[in-house]
């Protein structure tokens, strides 16, 4: 079998390789806070400073980033094509140079609006989005309308031209941080419930909205109560139609799922792994030479692999406009439960001081190891539980019978 690439695509990584040599330099990596070490390995892909936006802006001229976005809204707008997506990847990652913003706003939001935003809507917030300019975060979770979202009570009354908002929302990501946020609010509420509900967009610095930090086990506080007490929210400030806001949803879901799902940060996850057992002791001996954990690597490093290439496989069949099936329902449990079992091989490799958290003294890797594997413990909740994705892979994904309901 041969898996080398074809002269066509090793010119496209000589191409790659040149851009990044004359527009991410050494000096620029010097001037990234985080791109050494470890930490090299997250923090220099998600930058969104001066220095970092101006790279982007190159990047996506050239078509290496936001392909699936088209021009008009700030994306590069090329065709699908798997293998120069994962030389695109492999490249910038070596680089160690900011790729693609990997969040609500980009992974999520921006797409949606791409298929179903009035023009305007496209025009005011996918190329700022694109460039994290404008944060976003979801509002979707409530209090008794988790897994079974479409049982929200978030209601939104129309008055004149606003519509008047009142209700709560939980498990909101990056509230504290976010400019607007795309929420859904029942509007109808004599409908069936997956047909009463609005897709909004709301601008988080409205009166009346209040924001309240909810505190994690990692010390951090990315997660938010949101309570909306009489938001007026602008008429137009709709996506889709009124009433169908669930099916727009829908489209942000499966996003959702792809980011939450998406392999590349595992893979970061899973190289700093590698350079901290390269640098790591027992009784004087690097870790790496451990033929225990060598083993256990290689292992984990086989299920990273078919995370990525399920991946290509779901490129694939998007650009041809295809239902990828099972491998893209399978995509998010897998994803998330790989990552948990990388975070877990690190803290058993750094022992005690796994446990140190970021910035105390002599913590590995500036703590990043620990409150990753903390933070994949959320990741398996977000956009559906475990228990949730496996009855979704029985149910639709191979044809089982579905639950008995009591």
């Amino acid at each position: 079998m041969n898996l080398s690439y074809s002269a066509e695509y090793e010119k496209f990584r000589e191409e790659v390789r040149h851009f990044l040599a004359e527009n991410w330099t050494e000096a620029d990596r010097a001037a990234t806070p985080d791109a050494e070490g470890v930490g090299a390995m997250t923090g220099a892909a998600l930058r969104t400073d001066d220095r970092a936006t101006e790279f982007r802006r190159k990047a996506i001229a050239r078509g290496y980033m936001y392909r699936h976005i088209p021009r008009q809204y700030g994306g590069g707008e090329q065709p699908p094509d798997p293998l120069k997506a994962t030389i695109l990847a492999d490249e910038f990652r070596r680089a160690r140079a900011p790729f693609e913003i990997m969040g609500q706003g980009p992974s999520m939001l921006a797409p949606t609006l791409v298929a179903h935003g009035t023009e305007e809507q496209k025009q005011q917030f996918v190329e700022g989005t694109l460039l994290g300019r404008i944060r976003w975060c979801q509002g979707y979770s409530e209090p008794n309308a988790g897994s079974d979202l479409a049982s929200l009570r978030t209601r939104g009354v129309l008055e004149g031209d606003h519509w008047v908002v009142n209700g709560q929302k939980i498990w909101t990501s990056n509230a504290h941080e976010a400019d607007w946020m795309f929420a859904l609010v029942r509007t109808e509420p004599d409908a069936p419930k997956h047909d009463g509900i609005t897709y909004m967009l709301i601008d988080m610095k409205t009166p009346g909205l209040t924001v309240r930090p909810l505190r994690q086990m990692t010390g951090e506080a990315d997660f938010n109560e949101v309570f909306f007490e009489n938001v007026r929210v602008p008429k137009d400030s709709i996506v889709g139609e009124r009433g169908r806001g669930w099916y727009v949803s829908r489209s942000t879901l499966k996003n959702e799922r792809a980011l939450i799902g998406n392999a590349t940060f595992a893979r970061r996850t899973f190289d700093g792994l590698q350079m901290m057992a390269q640098l790591t002791e027992v009784r004087g001996t690097p870790v790496i030479k451990d033929p225990v954990f060598r083993d256990k690597l290689v292992e984990l490093e086989g299920h990273l692999l078919a995370a990525e290439y399920n991946g290509h496989r779901l490129l694939t069949a998007g650009g041809r406009g295809e239902d990828p099936g099972l491998p893209g329902v399978v995509t998010k449990l897998h994803t998330t439960t790989l990552g948990y079992h990388i975070g877990k091989l690190a803290m058993d490799m750094m022992s005690d001081r796994g446990c140190l958290a970021p910035g105390e003294q002599n913590a590995p890797a500036a703590g990043m190891f620990g409150t990753g594997y903390m933070w994949y413990f959320g990741m398996a909740l977000g956009g559906g539980a475990p228990n949730i994705q496996r009855n979704v892979i029985a149910e639709r994904g191979l044809g089982l019978p579905r639950d008995p309901r009591r």
